[in-house]
């Protein structure tokens, strides 16, 4: 592997600000591993090599005529295939968006990362319309983890964690409704930022379910996650949810360490239901971090079940009229849901709601006794490509609706979460959810930061030829 392949943004944009490297021979390294290995990985559904090209030609032009660099001058990033793209149909991973016309102008978030000199090589896969959490898309095609290629990547944010674990980009950007940053970063090994509900604008995005749409980043080092987090903050007036809190910069205190921090590990719903492995895998991160105690989240299995009722009726909404119209186009899995999601009689979704308000005040007042929760961020392991069915507890189960049993309840009430990677051997990776009170990227980023330092949350680039 080339320094390149091997460097976070972070020595990537350091490499070309020093004069040691330009932004084209970065660009271009990127450009080449893409071609070589995305035919047996399928992170990519789109590459913009002009584009990149051209921007990071300007670049070193700009940077040779004195130019002041941006803080991830250089670093090529790519963004889920939801996110708009001046110039490409947002996919939003379905055949039929494909038909819409190109993007007039990029994502918010994605002008906001160019605004800190990132360059955009391409869109990347992700489940039709958000609705997935295997990794599969019978349109694109599957993507495949690149630690072991006949397994998932987890869904939807598939080629975003699959383009991190092959070495292809150093940053990514993904959406997670139920845990589709969480699920990827931890079956690919990589670290994945879900913030807090309307920090980070969804503007120029194509949506799933309005109430419980993030985007965010994923990345191969903590310090990477933050500094994207961080250029990526403010205001937005064109996100309705977006908050109108300032931007409250994380990196700066990102080492800061965690003396002082009431770190508890999420007991109940968060302690059975999966594999040995996955609550090992908690465990180690929880002795590292000098964990103390549990605590419960209450109701958490009745929070994941809302989560899918309100998912269901919430997404079928936005796609009704395709659903009359087009049911032929859709994946067959991801049709038969959403028309389930049509049928929910109106009632049951406004006493989830209710419930949610409900769950979201008992589990805020969990905060005022610890600071960070712990918790598995999925399962198990990544599963096999193509398998249907796993064994939890010795309960036998679809994969499918049962990959975000330990994400859903978080992401319901749009707390702020680390996706941090944990190996545990020389097999897959697993994935431990560092989780604290709303605004408080913080503490969850510190965290990830400590065990990161401490050599327990890694994440290495695959191994591929």
């Amino acid at each position: 592997m080339s320094a390149y392949e091997l460097s976070t943004a972070v020595a990537v944009a350091a490499a070309i600000t020093d004069g040691r490297t330009t932004a084209r021979q970065v660009v271009t390294a990127a450009l080449d591993r893409i071609g070589r290995l995305d035919g047996r990985v399928g992170a990519f559904t789109d590459v913009v090599a002009a584009r990149a090209l051209a921007r990071a030609d300007a670049q070193d032009a700009a940077l040779s005529g004195g130019a002041k660099p941006g803080p991830l001058t250089g670093v090529p990033f790519a963004v889920k295939n939801l996110i708009d793209i001046a110039g490409l149909p947002t996919r939003a991973g379905s055949k039929i968006n494909r038909e819409r016309p190109p993007a007039e102008r990029d994502g918010a978030l994605v002008r906001r990362l160019e605004a800190a000199g990132a360059i955009l090589v391409g869109a990347l896969n992700m489940g039709e319309y958000a609705y997935d959490f295997t990794g599969e898309n019978v349109h694109d095609g599957d993507a495949h983890n690149p630690h072991a290629l006949d397994h998932m990547t987890g869904g939807s944010s598939r080629g975003s964690g699959a383009a991190l674990a092959a070495g292809m980009v150093p940053l990514t950007l993904g959406s997670d409704t139920n845990g589709s940053i969480r699920v990827p970063a931890a079956f690919c090994g990589c670290f994945g930022l879900k913030p807090t509900y309307g920090r980070l604008t969804r503007a120029g995005s194509f949506p799933f379910v309005g109430s419980l749409d993030h985007l965010g980043p994923l990345a191969r080092s903590v310090t990477d996650l933050a500094l994207a987090y961080d250029v990526m903050q403010g205001p937005d007036p064109d996100d309705p949810v977006a908050t109108l809190r300032p931007a409250e910069p994380v990196l700066p205190h990102l080492d800061a360490g965690i003396d002082g921090l009431r770190i508890a590990v999420a007991g109940g719903h968060f302690a059975r239901g999966g594999d040995p492995d996955a609550f090992a895998a908690v465990a180690r991160a929880a002795e590292v971090l000098g964990a103390r105690g549990t605590v419960e989240l209450p109701e958490a299995h009745r929070a994941r079940a809302a989560a899918y009722l309100i998912t269901a009726a919430e997404g079928a909404t936005l796609h009704l009229d395709r659903l009359r119209t087009r049911p032929q186009d859709f994946d067959p899995a991801v049709r038969d849901r959403l028309i389930a999601g049509a049928m929910i009689p109106a009632p049951h979704v406004e006493r989830a709601q209710r419930f949610r308000r409900w769950y979201r005040a008992r589990v805020l007042e969990l905060f005022e006794t610890v600071d960070v929760i712990l918790a598995p961020a999925t399962p198990c392991r990544a599963p096999k490509g193509g398998q249907t069915h796993f064994v939890l507890d010795g309960v036998t189960l679809p994969v499918r609706a049962n990959i975000g049993v330990f994400t859903q309840p978080i992401s319901f009430i749009g707390l702020p979460v680390v996706a941090a990677p944990i190996r545990l051997d020389a097999g897959l990776p697993l994935g431990v959810q560092v989780i604290a009170a709303p605004w408080r990227e913080d503490l969850v980023l510190r965290v990830a930061r400590h065990l990161e330092r401490t050599g327990v949350s890694t994440a290495p680039i695959a191994e591929l030829a």
